[in-house]
């Protein structure tokens, strides 16, 4: 009997790895099924694979520019080094993926979701994120420069070092981020809540912040040089008044 229950796994564990072989061989198309597929460094650029289901695969290195992703699902895939740059990522998601070193050059990817991604030195330049989820994602060094995070949700998320010049966040939520040594040099925050979050020696310079929310922030060597900062609530929960550009008055 025993000797019949274990061929009968034999055989199930047989087809079962048959089956998962199968799938990492499907070309690449929309709805394509690569779950924990290794395609490291295969070039994707242009391809089709909106609702594609990639999790845990490795993705390292792989070309996706101008890629139509929409809507696929890599959850915890490896892309390092991956370049996504001007593909298409319209409600993609990217939960607990690693992207460390992947560049996302001008990339449409409103309401993408990256919450917990490993995102350090990733290059969004450019990008369209505006809805993006990133709550808790390390974006320690990543490049934001000109990045439209509109809406975003950044809670929690570690943008230490990162360079966000010029970059939208207009209502972004930051609680309890971690924005220090952050540039922020003329990016606009109006109406953002970073309540809670970590400041230190962050650069605001000639930023806007107008009605933006910074009460119980850590702010010690932050610069505020030419910053709007009309009817923004400051550190002490004090509004600052209309006009206010540089400090709170």
């Amino acid at each position: 009997m025993k000797y019949t229950v274990l061929s009968c796994l034999i055989v199930l564990s047989f087809g079962l790895s048959s089956t998962a072989q199968a799938l990492c061989e499907q070309p690449p198309g929309p709805r394509v099924t690569w779950i924990g597929c290794d395609k490291s460094g295969m070039d994707l650029s242009g391809a089709n694979l909106n609702h594609a289901v990639l999790t845990r695969a490795n993705l390292s290195g792989v070309n996706f520019q101008e890629a139509r992703l929409d809507r696929a699902d890599f959850g915890n895939a490896d892309l390092t080094g991956a370049d996504f740059s001007y593909a298409q990522l319209i409600n993609t998601r990217l939960v607990s993926a690693t992207l460390t070193d992947a560049r996302f050059v001008n990339a449409h990817m409103p309401g993408v979701r990256l919450s917990r991604a490993q995102l350090a030195q990733v290059d969004f330049s450019g990008a369209d994120m505006s809805g993006a989820q990133l709550r808790g994602a390390n974006l320690a060094g990543a490049l934001l420069v000109g990045t439209n995070l509109n809406d975003a949700d950044l809670d929690g998320a570690d943008l230490s070092g990162a360079d966000l010049s010029g970059s939208q966040l207009n209502r972004a939520s930051l609680r309890g981020a971690t924005l220090e040594n952050t540039v922020l040099v003329e990016a606009d925050l109006s109406h953002a809540r970073i309540d809670g979050g970590d400041l230190l020696n962050a650069n605001f310079t000639d930023a806007q912040l107008s009605r933006a929310n910074l009460h119980d922030t850590r702010m010690d060597g932050a610069i505020f040089e030419g910053a709007r900062l009309d009817s923004t609530i400051w550190r002490d929960r004090r509004r600052c008044r209309p006009g206010s550009i540089g400090q709170c008055d």
